[in-house]
């Protein structure tokens, strides 16, 4: 068969099946090219209804870079042409072939599949991360992919050098029993919103958004709600990609709306939850309720009758007001950061199951757990059936297996048992992960439930990037502790020149920041290992698993100058990290659009020059942070700044003269107040935080310490620490920060503060 014959038997299985199928054409770029438009005339796919995903306009039709491939999440095309011989971006990859609609093909241009593992394109340069070559970046992630394209039916390999096909990708599906019709659920919505559903699964969740709505006074009466109708609410909708679940919450915002709902969306980027927006705005239009779009695409949409559906980023929604809250995308987010919106009554949660983005299991794991502590009544949606393509589709079957989308943790009977004394520490190498596909799947899919951030690219980086480590624990071979590790450091004198003037070196995270941010041109000298990611079995979290793994870590790399890492900074993390030997020196200034908190870089020191690392950025760490907190760190929670400053160990020697010391010794125990002189306070808070002494320890409660961070180091206003900390009035508030010096007066102040003591408690 020749490629147009390919096309044609394709295009006709897949529109009878509402499939798609996936043609590689593999050989030579321009061959390929014109064996792709033979193939598009031979289905009778026109260059309107294709989009062409290269680095440069070759076929007459739309075209995008992979670097802009999001561009095409929420729309549909009858073909898209994927130009994979520059490079294979796996994320790209992952956003465009959910494109294609049912009866559509999605056709790959690749270089030959024997040879392509082993040649390096553009997306290799990514990974070889300095001081490493991109010869140093093997092809395991291509080979894989080679190896899936060849096992999976659904896909056609033609050779566009020898014009033989390898396969013809036919899978002869049985015929398909089509619905003859849906019925309409008892609704509360208007009849037009589920007459805009395609699916039985949409209808369903349509319905399920209706629990979100405004309580009258008759439901008051039935005491469905409280006198203010605003009994605590939310609904989650979780779904694979493709499945309508963004367009159902857009459907039932455009109804909120013509309720006069102030209807606030929010997701990672508005790029993902632009549909809702297409749908609320479709919706209204249909109800003639539509008063004004913005833009287009629309960011706010108002309603005749004085209803809203607007968007804000994570970060800003949580502060926002609301009627109702709707968050996209939810398991993009943190978990810290999806707590915050169960102080709305009315929210909804609609995630990806199996995403580009990541899994984000800790939206399913954690997150689930927190929502079902809350005062919420939740309601669950789960949909499966996909919107544009048969249930079953070989290529997302395909997809999900060659980009481990659906990598998923060991069910937890198999590890419930497990503790840190009987697993076995192991190191994973790519060979390891790709001769055992359960294992791989495992490891991954803990992985994802690290960081909600985890995505494809990830994976390409556990296998094939030269300066990446995985190790793990494992108990009867089922994964139960996994760490991706990097290694980072031992930069050549012009990496780190070009490092200190600006430049950006990709993945030396800790040497970066300390050398463009904090002015040290040897910081990149040392080398070290920077925890990535590191994950536990959510059936045995808290057993000890995680402390045994960075405990074997620490022996195996014993060589090296330092262990470290960086994440998102709350009071839980910062705490497991110091019990782990783990040491703070950087508090970012900004917070992280997707997390919302402050990240911490932190360090553990192991040969002498880790430990001359550590200690001048700890040092400079203690000396700066009491007017950073005054400043950009000013909001920062008052337990991330306690826990982060006592994961600091490092000697502090407060320089007050005595006049400082009577004035401190005054406020503790007398008349003196501390608006007069903070200067000398907040050294003895640094002191009292970075390094206690032994008696030092329990001197002051967690209340008192608050108290410190958030009038002493962040200059709050009277009334505001007394409001926030729970205290009578501002007065009170004084007196108990003079009480909260007493401690720290007797143990660090020389002989004028005990003299000044003295007058007022003998």
């Amino acid at each position: 068969m020749d490629v147009a014959s390919v096309a044609t038997a394709l295009r006709e299985e897949a529109r009878q099946s509402n499939e798609r199928r996936l043609l590689v054409l593999a050989g030579d770029r321009s061959e390929g090219y014109d064996a792709a438009r033979r193939a598009l005339d031979a289905a009778e796919i026109p260059r309107s209804k294709t989009v062409q995903v290269g680095p440069r306009r070759t076929l007459d039709c739309e075209r995008v870079t992979q670097h802009r491939a999001g561009t095409l999440l929420g729309t549909t095309r009858d073909a898209v042409v994927f130009d994979a011989h520059d490079e294979l971006q796996p994320n790209a990859l992952g956003r465009v072939v959910g494109a294609v609609d049912g009866g559509g093909l999605f056709v790959l241009l690749a270089p030959p599949l024997d040879s392509w593992p082993a040649q390096r394109d553009e997306f290799d340069e990514t990974l070889a991360v300095a001081p490493f070559e991109i010869e140093d970046v093997t092809g395991h992630f291509r080979r894989r992919f080679v190896a899936t394209l060849r096992a999976h039916p659904g896909v056609a390999i033609v050779d566009v050098d020898s014009g033989t096909t390898k396969m013809d990708g036919l899978t002869h599906p049985p015929p398909r029993v089509t619905s003859q019709g849906r019925d309409l659920p008892n609704h509360d919505f208007p009849r037009i919103a589920y007459e805009a559903c395609l699916t039985d699964d949409q209808m369903v969740a349509v319905r399920a958004f209706e629990n979100l709505r405004k309580r009258g006074r008759d439901e008051q009466e039935r005491g469905e709600c409280d006198e203010y109708g605003e009994h605590e609410r939310a609904v989650v909708v979780e779904a694979d990609r493709g499945r309508g679940k963004s367009s159902a919450a857009g459907i039932a915002a455009g109804c909120f709306a013509a309720d006069g709902d102030d209807v606030l969306v929010t997701s990672r980027s508005y790029r993902s939850a632009r549909e809702m927006f297409v749908r609320a705005s479709a919706v209204l239009d249909s109800l003639d309720e539509l008063a004004g779009i913005d833009r287009d695409p629309p960011t706010r949409i108002s309603s005749t009758s004085g209803g809203v559906v607007r968007f804000e980023k994570p970060t800003a929604a949580v502060e926002a007001d609301a009627d109702v809250v709707l968050v996209d995308e939810a398991a993009a987010l943190s978990v810290r950061l999806l707590e915050r919106f169960l102080d709305f009554p009315r929210v909804a949660f609609t995630t990806t199951v199996h995403g580009y983005e990541g899994a984000g299991r800790g939206f399913s794991v954690r997150f689930r757990d927190r929502l079902a502590e809350s005062d919420h009544d939740v309601t669950d949606v789960s949909m499966v059936e996909p919107i544009r393509y048969a249930p079953g589709d070989p290529v997302e079957v395909w997809a999900f297996r060659a980009l481990a989308l659906d990598a998923r943790p060991a069910v937890e009977p198999l590890v419930a048992d497990a503790t840190p004394e009987e697993v076995e520490y192991r190191a994973l190498g790519a060979d390891d992960l790709l001769t055992d596909e359960n294992l791989l799947r495992e490891t991954f899919g803990l992985l994802v439930l690290a960081h909600y951030r985890t995505e494809p690219a990830d994976l390409a980086r556990l296998l094939d990037a030269p300066n990446v480590e995985v190790r793990a624990l494992s108990r009867d071979g089922h994964v139960v502790s996994v760490a991706l590790l990097a290694r980072e450091g031992n930069l050549p004198v012009d990496v780190r020149e070009h490092m200190y003037d600006g430049g950006r070196v990709k993945g030396n995270m800790l040497p970066d920041v300390l050398t463009t941010q904090l002015r040290d041109f040897d910081a990149g000298v040392p080398e070290g290992m920077r925890i990535m990611r590191i994950a536990t079995h959510h059936a045995v979290r808290s057993s000890g698993l995680g402390s045994r793994l960075l405990g074997e870590i620490r022996r195996e790399f014993s060589h090296f100058d330092w262990l470290g890492t960086g994440f998102g900074a709350t009071p839980e993390l910062l705490r497991f990290w110091r019990e782990n030997g783990y040491r703070t020196v950087q508090l970012s200034t900004t917070r992280n659009d997707a997390s919302g908190e402050y990240s911490a870089l932190m360090l553990t020191p192991i040969s002498d020059a880790g430990r001359d690392l550590y200690d001048r950025h700890a040092r400079r760490f203690a000396g700066r942070i009491a007017s950073v907190l005054s400043d950009a760190l000013a909001d920062a929670k008052p337990d991330v700044v306690r826990e982060a400053l006592r994961a600091t160990e490092i000697p502090v020697s407060p320089s007050l003269s005595d006049w400082e010391w009577r004035l401190v010794a005054a406020s503790a125990h007398g008349p003196g107040q501390f608006d007069h002189g903070p200067a000398p306070f907040r050294q003895l808070v640094v002191k009292h935080f970075v390094n206690p002494d032994d008696s030092d320890a329990d001197a002051l409660s967690p209340e008192q310490e608050r108290l410190l961070v958030r009038k002493v180091l962040q200059a709050r206003r009277w009334p505001a620490v007394a409001d926030e900390l729970g205290y009578h009035s501002p007065g009170e508030a004084m007196r108990a920060l003079g009480t909260a010096f007493r401690p720290l007066v007797e143990l660090y102040g020389n002989r004028a503060a005990r003299e000044e003591a003295r007058r007022y408690t003998d």
